[in-house]
């Protein structure tokens, strides 16, 4: 597997898209311009309202992070991305799985929660982590890099959906995963339906791997390669949530 110079290390940078979210809001009117080549989901989007998890000890009790590394096949020395990664309880636990051969680069929009998760890494000395700062409409990864791209009960914050799917297509590698984890609740509420999300993830171009639907990581899991082809911004049909 072709590894890269790829993370110069733990920059505090910014931003955040995880956590509890109790609000709905409609699809984004005040846009950003990199995003308006794309179209708009027809869906509410819920709103952040925290980026702190919840007990991690409660969370390890369920086994929620080695279930979902194990059904990821998740394995020593591979590159992964952790997307709204927050205050890090799936980046300490990435990588450790990944060991000193691999990497793991933590990113999410929320300043306040990177600069703790920095402090956390530093305090912890995790040598194979780095933080980068992702923007709304892209996760801004680097290409050719990952071997999983971890979201993990945050996609349903995710405002520009398609433009974000677009953007990440570049930064897997070849056999690369994007491994999405969600609770098949209501549209904006706390979670996806799974037929919206296998939708949007269809019309930027990617391919379902699996869905397994796992009560014991409060939701259901499912994984997408890149199809034959990413569909271009203008020929995106937009998924219809109802």
């Amino acid at each position: 597997m072709l590894r890269r110079a790829l993370f110069p290390g733990i920059a505090m940078l910014a931003a955040g898209l995880l956590a509890g979210c109790d609000a709905l809001k409609p699809a984004a009117t005040d846009r950003p311009e990199t995003a308006v080549a794309f179209p708009s989901p027809d869906r509410p989007v819920a709103s952040v309202v925290s980026n702190q998890f919840s007990n991690e000890d409660d969370r390890d009790e369920r086994g929620e992070a080695k279930v979902v590394m194990d059904l990821a096949d998740l394995r020593p020395g591979m590159t992964v991305a952790d997307i709204g990664a927050g205050e890090g309880y799936y980046t300490v636990r990435l990588a450790e799985r990944v060991g000193a051969d691999g990497r793991v680069l933590a990113q999410d929009i929320s300043r306040e929660a990177l600069d703790r998760l920095g402090r956390r890494v530093e305090r912890e000395r995790l040598e194979n982590i780095s933080i980068k700062f992702g923007d709304t409409d892209n996760p801004q990864l680097p290409p050719d890099s990952f071997d999983r791209i971890f979201m993990v009960h945050m996609y349903h914050e995710v405002t520009e959906p398609y433009a974000f799917l677009w953007n990440m297509w570049p930064a897997l590698n070849s056999g690369g995963q994007i491994v999405v984890v969600e609770s098949d609740s209501p549209v904006g509420r706390h979670g996806l339906p799974h037929t919206v999300l296998f939708c949007e993830f269809e019309a930027v171009g990617y391919v379902l791997v699996e869905y397994i639907e796992r009560p014991d990581i409060k939701g259901y899991f499912a994984r997408f390669q890149r199809g034959a082809k990413r569909t271009e911004p203008e020929a995106i049909k937009v998924c219809e949530a109802g």
